[in-house]
């Protein structure tokens, strides 16, 4: 099985580079530089429910941006793509009956007001951020084009891929599959609900196993709810690692960009 990028320390926008360890405990050890240097953080739009059933909890919204920002600061490069689940969703009960295309439009135009919700959160928390949108919309949003997203995220900006990607029948965890690799991302860091990837839904099932290190195959064979299959099949195909960790702990982020194995990683 090949070494997955968790345990591979790489230089940051400083130059720092974290120390490498020896023996079994090498990928555990905390240096306080990042392992990475530019990664794609995935928030579900039920991330920005906070304490809510609907809508967007505006302290944790408060909440996200302070984290985003302690992780920032590592000199780590950024790209956000998060969903429209708190608002509204293609295939939500909600959507029944609709037509398909114009309900995951819908659901599109809502990771954009989620997007930008993010944006002036993480703008009060004193972070520069660009909304980039799938669809084109100008007049709230940059359109996405690739090369100018990896100059904002160069050039020290946190980029906010919104509306997906841009088409239907295709998840926000698509688009971050998708977008992670159209900016090189190293890593996608998927925040959840729960600890990482488990055999069943521990919410539901107390006893559920949870993982520390899983193969893409083996999540697509299990049917395991990390990401969709498409999802993870693109980033399959692409080798690029996935970390599923607690979005709602506290200092989190911070730890798996410097190294701790945190959660859960999906790899070859």
């Amino acid at each position: 099985m090949a070494k997955p990028r968790l345990a591979r320390p790489s230089t940051s926008r400083g130059g720092s580079v974290a120390a490498a360890s020896k023996g079994p405990e090498a990928g555990r050890k905390i240096t306080g530089a990042p392992v990475y240097k530019r990664v794609l953080l995935k928030l579900s739009g039920e991330a920005l429910l906070g304490a809510k059933t609907f809508g967007i909890d505006r302290a944790f919204a408060d909440y996200l941006a302070a984290e985003i920002r302690e992780a920032h600061s590592l000199g780590v490069e950024m790209g956000i793509v998060v969903g429209g689940g708190n608002i509204f969703r293609g295939v939500s009960d909600a959507a029944y009956g609709m037509d398909r295309v114009s309900a995951d439009h819908m659901g599109m135009l809502a990771t954009v007001i989620n997007g930008l919700a993010l944006q002036d959160a993480m703008e009060r928390a004193g972070l520069a951020t660009r909304v980039l949108s799938a669809i084109e919309m100008r007049q709230v949003a940059e359109p996405f084009i690739r090369r100018r997203a990896i100059r904002h995220i160069e050039k020290g900006r946190i980029a906010i891929f919104a509306a997906g990607t841009g088409n239907p029948y295709f998840s926000t965890d698509t688009a971050a599959a998708l977008r992670a690799t159209e900016i090189k991302a190293e890593v996608i860091l998927k925040g959840t609900r729960v600890d990482g990837v488990y055999d069943r839904d521990p919410l539901r099932f107390p006893q559920a196993k949870k993982f520390s290190e899983i193969k893409y195959i083996d999540v697509l064979q299990r049917g395991l709810k990390v990401m969709d299959k498409t999802a993870i099949s693109l980033a399959m195909e692409n080798k690029l690692p996935i970390v599923v960790y607690n979005i709602k702990r506290k200092g989190f982020l911070r730890r798996v960009l410097t190294g701790e194995k945190l959660g859960t990683l999906v790899c070859d």
